[in-house]
């Protein structure tokens, strides 16, 4: 796990990328983000004095000292973020928790909706040998993470729910025909947790490592508060100072 800071950012670019509400914000701020591990998260202070508590966000990108986080706006924390603009300072502390562990030949990333996120600064780390499976409700919900991928990974594989794009149906009902043609050796998940079970149990049945990313309320992001315990195979751990990246076989038993 890597030193984490606590600094101020500027806010560089600000706008919605989605039609469902799908905001990317490219923070600039006084660190190297190059050792930031993809999976990690930050704690972003939003600029309200009625909103006490730093809200986890996944790390979708990060190269010198710019940080991208892309988020959906949900509650009173991401409303009151929507509004900030560009040039306003926000807190920022991180990186927080540990990332994907990188080692492997041939990587299948798996991502549904706002799970995609932030398997684009994986993608990026495995340097175009990465594939992507990705889900999402219909092909209108596809306007944001397709061009985000665009020649960043190898080959993309699409689902959607109503088959108005790709394949119809979910991730997981896919992932078996993709895993049987090709030779992957790890699958990085991120997503819906009844989404991430699936897939992790069609890896189970391939044996294939599998990886998944957990998504928890976090108050303090430290391992601190307890907030985000959860029961694993190896007794209780915090999603945000153990994971929030773990082993699927450790969470899903």
């Amino acid at each position: 796990m890597h030193k984490h800071f606590l600094a101020d950012g500027v806010i560089k670019r600000h706008e919605k990328i989605g039609t469902n509400d799908v905001y990317l914000l490219d923070i600039n701020i006084s660190a190297n983000t190059e050792k930031f591990a993809a999976g990690q998260f930050v704690q972003l202070q939003v600029p309200d004095g009625e909103i006490l508590l730093r809200r986890p966000l996944s790390i979708a990108d990060a190269a010198g000292s710019n940080l991208i986080l892309i988020y959906r706006v949900i509650g009173k924390g991401t409303k009151r973020l929507a509004k900030t603009s560009v040039g306003q300072k926000v807190s920022i502390m991180g990186p927080l928790g540990n990332g994907f562990d990188l080692a492997c030949k041939k990587p299948l990333l798996v991502g549904g909706g706002l799970g995609i996120a932030p398997l684009l600064l994986l993608a990026k780390r495995f340097a175009g040998k990465a594939d992507i499976l990705m889900g999402c409700k219909n092909a209108e919900e596809m306007d944001w993470p397709l061009p985000l991928f665009k020649n960043i990974v190898k080959n993309t594989f699409i689902t959607t729910d109503d088959g108005s794009m790709g394949m119809r149906g979910f991730v997981s009902e896919y992932l078996p025909e993709i895993l049987t043609a090709e030779s992957y050796d790890k699958i990085f998940v991120c997503g819906p947790e009844i989404m991430m079970r699936s897939s992790a149990e069609v890896a189970v049945r391939h044996g294939i490592i599998c990886e998944v990313s957990l998504e928890k309320r976090m108050a303090c992001g430290l391992g601190a508060c307890l907030s985000c315990t959860i029961e694993t195979k190896c007794g209780r751990k915090k999603v945000c100072k153990d994971g929030p990246v773990f082993e699927s076989r450790e969470v899903f038993f």
